[in-house]
């Protein structure tokens, strides 16, 4: 089986990413591969042996699916591994000078194309980010005291 791998740095502290990406909240709000779909519900009970499950939605209603599996490893603010529709996805988070890498590394589906599936993944993941910084931009600016 062919595997993909996206990844991105984030530039916040590795609690605020492993949060984001395991909070059911936040999942909803970054969880879209294009502006016409959306994340309706999600769920993570975050264990060996727990599962996952995320709504995903056209916009318009005229599609959507469930996105769900099995968490087979978790190492705090490290490594999340799951099993999904007879497939893998491994989730790396790596500290560095710039910010927190995410990698995901997923076993490819057959029906749509290897490029189509990184590009999809990569948004979402681009979303992520975009979602993990800007939050964290507002956390600091209200952190910081006016002179």
């Amino acid at each position: 089986m062919t595997t993909i791998t996206v990844e991105a740095t984030i530039a916040a502290p590795l609690a605020a990413v492993w949060d984001a990406w395991n909070t059911p909240e936040d999942i909803k709000q970054w969880n879209a591969a294009s502006d016409d779909w959306h994340t309706t519900r999600s769920q993570v009970d975050l264990r060996v042996g727990g599962t996952f499950s995320s709504r995903m939605e056209a916009k318009n209603g005229s599609m959507g699916f469930d996105f769900a599996g099995t968490y087979t490893k978790v190492v705090e603010h490290a490594l999340i591994e799951c099993a999904f529709g007879g497939r893998v996805l491994v989730v790396e988070f790596i500290s560095g000078s710039d910010g927190v890498t995410v990698r995901e590394t997923f076993d490819a589906e057959s029906t749509y194309p290897i490029e189509q599936q990184r590009g999809g993944w990569q948004s979402i993941l681009n979303n992520f980010k975009t979602h993990v910084e800007s939050r964290h931009r507002l956390a600091a600016g209200r952190t910081t005291s006016a002179p």
